[in-house]
């Protein structure tokens, strides 16, 4: 039986985002949906939260990559995701550093191991 591949979707600002097209992420498929949403100071949170509900409701997606400044945005979206796949993994992006106390994923894992809070 063969498996079907599984993408990895993007969401973050432009830096952030070609980087990662550029290394052979970016996919469209034929519906035309891409697997990146770039963001910007004037994309509104709705945009946002639009675009992290469109790709966990994707077949084809199995990680979704959020720079941490745009998760803060929909930190509830994220925080009541709890499926496996697709995982939602926070990142830093090049104008904010990466900060672990605010990672929905790692306070969830805290939670399950009894790490220190």
């Amino acid at each position: 039986m063969a498996s079907k591949s599984k993408l990895m979707a993007i969401i973050g600002d432009e830096d952030t985002c070609t980087g990662f097209l550029l290394g052979g992420v970016g996919e469209q498929n034929k519906k035309g949906q891409v697997n990146f949403k770039v963001c910007g100071k004037e994309t509104a949170p709705d945009e946002i939260a639009t675009s992290l509900k469109e790709f966990i409701n994707r077949k084809d997606i199995a990680i979704i990559l959020i720079t941490q400044t745009y998760a803060e945005l929909v930190r509830d979206q994220i925080d009541a995701h709890t499926e496996i796949i697709p995982a939602i993994l926070e990142i830093p992006s090049k104008e904010n550093p990466y900060d672990a106390s605010k990672d929905s994923l790692l306070k969830r894992a805290k939670g399950l191991f009894g790490g220190e809070d």
